[in-house]
């Protein structure tokens, strides 16, 4: 059964404080272990240099280099005819990535030529307070972006291909949750969801939204002050750049006093054993196996093109730039997802 759907997301029109954003990649800037050693509690110390901070698109440290970029297919059509061979009257899994979602205005933090990024890892987040008030802080600017982004083409052709009975079910490693605004019912998000609060203790569940009225509560006015000042850019999975944090108040969980995480896999930290099993059935129950959108620079994506390659299932990678799993794919198509698959769900 799926774990979730469209009805179980809020309507991005409806959320004013409602459009949530979990940071699976955290800062470039860290704060130190030791509270007392942090920048001063005012406005001044967010912006120690005088100029207002912008926040930026950064990548992780595993990008392609810039020359591996390369532009779509004069002729997609032709282009995708050894894939639509590949997948013609074959029960599908499919696992997409960040780059499904760039064409709805989500950054994809591992194109060529990207710059190296210091995600915060799960083992710092639970060390210190200083690094959860850094966390929140940032997330508390930058989560409302993904919850006003709208599923693309790409992202509606996979509707259209479960319902028409071509999948077994769709992998993602994306948090945001378009997939199932897009309509895609069988849907595993192996790296977790943005929408939901867990609580490391006790696992009580809270709604982003809600999780962001309390934190509200807590920091009166601290967004607004400091949106004011900032020249506000997207970043990847909603990271905002900001020198100094240590004026943020955060909330632990109200029911047992646990440290509270975006229910979200940060680096350092495995998915779960339900989630894994799950995303694993899907590739066991295919023919072959569909890459769609990721450069599969982590195990929790390639692990799965490794598998279906283990058990002699066939693999097509649509991505823009080399993968980690082209030694394994039978076809590979370089170009954007929307259009491709939009193209490939027509002809299938």
């Amino acid at each position: 059964m799926p774990e979730i759907g469209p009805s179980s997301l809020p309507a991005a029109s409806a959320v004013s404080r409602a459009k949530l954003t979990e940071s699976l990649l955290q800062p470039e800037t860290l704060p130190p272990a030791d509270p007392a050693a942090a920048d001063p509690h005012s406005l001044a110390g967010l912006f120690p240099s005088g100029a207002a901070p912008r926040l930026v698109i950064r990548p992780t440290d595993i990008a392609p280099p810039a020359e591996d970029a390369r532009p779509d297919p004069a002729d997609l059509d032709a282009a995708i005819e050894p894939l639509v061979e590949l997948l013609s009257g074959k029960r599908i899994a499919v696992l997409t990535g960040a780059g499904i979602s760039t064409d709805s205005g989500v950054p994809d933090y591992r194109s060529p030529g990207s710059a190296p990024r210091r995600p915060m890892t799960h083992q710092q987040f639970i060390s210190a307070e200083s690094f959860r008030r850094h966390y929140w802080a940032r997330n508390h600017l930058g989560w409302e972006h993904l919850a006003a982004a709208q599923p693309n083409a790409g992202h509606r052709a996979l509707a259209a291909m479960e319902d028409a009975g071509h999948l077994t079910g769709l992998i993602t490693q994306n948090i945001d949750m378009l997939h199932a605004r897009a309509g895609s019912r069988h849907l595993v998000p192996i790296h977790g969801r943005y929408d939901r609060v867990r609580c490391l203790s006790c696992d009580a569940m809270t709604p982003r939204a809600e999780f962001d009225g309390v934190l509200e509560s807590l920091n009166p006015g601290w967004r607004e002050r400091v949106k004011e000042l900032a020249d506000l850019e997207v970043a990847p999975d909603a990271d905002v750049v900001l020198k100094s944090t240590a004026d943020f108040r955060i909330a632990d969980c109200a029911r047992c006093g646990g440290i509270l995480q975006p229910d979200v896999v940060f680096f350092g930290q495995n998915s779960s054993r339900e989630r894994v099993e799950r995303a694993s059935a899907i590739v066991d129950q295919a023919d072959v196996l569909l890459v769609a959108g990721s450069s599969l620079a982590v195990m929790g994506g390639l692990r799965y093109v490794r598998r279906a390659a283990k058990a002699a299932k066939r693999v097509g990678i649509i991505n823009r730039g080399s993968t980690r799993g082209d030694e394994l794919a039978t076809v590979r198509v370089h170009a954007g997802t929307s259009e491709t698959l939009s193209l490939l769900a027509a002809r299938l």
